[in-house]
This record gives C-alpha cells, sequence and structure tokens, in this order.
C-alpha cells in the first residue's frame, strides 16, 4: 500500500449527505465527518449546529493521490453542492452549514483556485461562486452516530437528500444535455431503445451476457463508470448481470410499476440512461443482489486501456487481483 497518503477537507452542508458520494471510489481509504474552521476544541454537535462555535460541518477524505487524485475529488465536490448559496445548504442555514475547500497544502490550494475559476467560466450558474477556500485549521471528528450516516441510516438519510431538495438540485445541474436527433445517429437503434425508451433487448442475443474479458463497463451516452468485470457473474438468465456497481454513486434507482409487475429500475445519475433492474436474487454470498443491465445501455474499457480512456484510476482493482 502506498504510504504516502494524504488528506482533503471539504465543507458542502450537511456532512449526513457529503459522504456516500466519495466513499466507494478506488484510492480513498476513509471518509470521515467531523467539524473545522472554529474556535472551540472538540465541539460536540449540538454545539456547531447551534452556530456560536464558528465551526462547518465537514468530511475529511484520506486518498492515495496515486490513484484518485485531488483533481477528481474536486470535482465531485462541486457536483454536491449549491456553491452559489452564501447562507447554508439547502434546508441548512446558518456559518456552520456554509461550504468550502479547506487546503492541506500549496499544490490542493492551487488546484482549488483553478476549480473554482473554470467553475466560475463554465456559466453553469447565473449566480457567482461563493464557495471559501481556506487554509486547514485543526479537524474534530463528529460522533459516531453520525459517521457513515447514509449506511446506518439508510431511510432517513434517502428521505432527508431528497427532501432538502439536494439530490433534484445537482442531478439535474450536472446531468448529460441531450440532443435526442444527434443520439440517434450517434446509437445505434437498440441502444437508443435502451437508454432513451427504456426498452430491453433481447436475451442472450446481446454483446455481454457472456463476455468474461477484465475490464469496467461505462454508460454509452454519458461514460459514466459503472460496473466491473470482477463483479460480474453468470445468472442464466441471458443479460450481463453484477453483484454490485463499482459505485453507488453513479446509479440511481427508481420504482418500476410497468407490464403489471413492480421492479426497481437502474438509471445512470448524469446520463440518466436506463440500463435494467436490479433483483434481490442474486449470490447470498455477494450481499444478494442481482444488476441484469442491457448490453446495449454499456460500452466496455479493457483494464489495458483504462488509462488511455481515462479512467486510469480504475486500474488498481485489477492489480489488487494480481498481487492476491
Amino acid at each position: 500500500m502506498n504510504k504516502h497518503l494524504e488528506k482533503a477537507t471539504f465543507a458542502g452542508g450537511c456532512f449526513w449527505c457529503m459522504v456516500k458520494p466519495f466513499d466507494e471510489f478506488p484510492g480513498i481509504h476513509e471518509v470521515v465527518s467531523g467539524y473545522s474552521g472554529g474556535s472551540t476544541e472538540n465541539p460536540s454537535y449540538e454545539e456547531v449546529v447551534s452556530g456560536t462555535t464558528g465551526h462547518r460541518e465537514v468530511i475529511q477524505i484520506t486518498f492515495d493521490p496515486t490513484v484518485f487524485p485531488y483533481k477528481k475529488l474536486l470535482e465531485i465536490f462541486w457536483r454536491n453542492i449549491d456553491p452559489t448559496d452564501e447562507g447554508g445548504q439547502f434546508f441548512d442555514r446558518g456559518e456552520q452549514y456554509k461550504t468550502a475547500i479547506y487546503y492541506h497544502n500549496e499544490d490542493q490550494k492551487k488546484l482549488a483556485e483553478e476549480s473554482k475559476r473554470a467553475l466560475e467560466a463554465s456559466n453553469k450558474f447565473s449566480k457567482p461562486i461563493v464557495t471559501d477556500i481556506l487554509p486547514a485549521t485543526p479537524f474534530y471528528r463528529a460522533e459516531e452516530k453520525h459517521q457513515d450516516y447514509y449506511k446506518k441510516n439508510s431511510f432517513h438519510y434517502k428521505k432527508y437528500y431528497e427532501g432538502s431538495g439536494r439530490k433534484d438540485f445537482t442531478e439535474s445541474k450536472w446531468r448529460v444535455e441531450k440532443d435526442l436527433n444527434k443520439l440517434k445517429s450517434e446509437l445505434s437503434p437498440v441502444q437508443f431503445e435502451v437508454t432513451q425508451n427504456n426498452g430491453t433487448e433481447k436475451p442472450f442475443a446481446n454483446e455481454f451476457h457472456d463476455h468474461d474479458e477484465e475490464g469496467i463497463y461505462v454508460d454509452i451516452v454519458s461514460g459514466e463508470p459503472l460496473f466491473s468485470s470482477k463483479d460480474k457473474y453468470d445468472a442464466g438468465c441471458g443479460w450481463p448481470s453484477f453483484t454490485r456497481p463499482i459505485s453507488h454513486y453513479h446509479i440511481t434507482d427508481k420504482l418500476d410499476k410497468a407490464h403489471g409487475m413492480i421492479r426497481t429500475e437502474v438509471r445512470s445519475k448524469y446520463g440518466d440512461s436506463h440500463l435494467g433492474h436490479v433483483f434481490n436474487d442474486g449470490p447470498r454470498e455477494e450481499g444478494g443482489l442481482r444488476y441484469c443491465i442491457n448490453s446495449a445501455a454499456l460500452r466496455f474499457i479493457p483494464k489495458q486501456d483504462l488509462q488511455k480512456e481515462g479512467y486510469g484510476e480504475y486500474e488498481v482493482m485489477f492489480k489488487e487481483e494480481a498481487s492476491e
């Protein structure tokens, strides 16, 4: 393991909503909820949310920059906040919920400032970008009940994430803008039907149902990394089946009542492509889920091409496998 790990600290409003976006990527060793920026030592949650200590709710990430670079952490951060809100984030108001990037060295400061300027120049937001870029201050770990909140209290987390307005705001701001006529010319008829019209390809007569090469599968429309060959298995159903996504960050689920059935549809987060469905009849020893995915929604990238195609951070998954 690389011993030269770094810290990254971000304030993005309620820290319950900021752990999951970073938690499952390769090179991320730990994501901890806590408090930074204030004057009180070892503040409690109640003290921080009262707005009297000057702290902000933050997450602190321990990561390997040789696997997952700081620049990519910044990209994820911007996509999960409202950087134009100078009074807090969504439901939560006050200094303790304002956004900030706390840099730990001059390289991080430089990259943070560059990313902020690039976001301003993109004109994605009509209002000014007000997220602070500040030197890192002492970090205080939050109480254990606040760690990994999205796992410990998944139902409440989901209701809060959606009810606060964060989910709709961030996903709509960063969703791929589609020109359907252009997509029709770029995709095959079955790829367009599956991804844009919620279609289903024929079982067994599709590209990846029995494909066993090592690499990752990405959204055919947006390029979002979705599934790994490491998690692929033969479910006998005629479609590519996976026990889990690479990261739940790029996956959304939706209740599907079509065709007189109740199922859970799986879509890509930013491409909004229909991918398939997830069922609870997968291998029990792997968590019990089966992601049944249309080949037509996927593009395969062999492990030897990951760096060339811009997915270099995923090489480590296959290097780890080779060394076992």
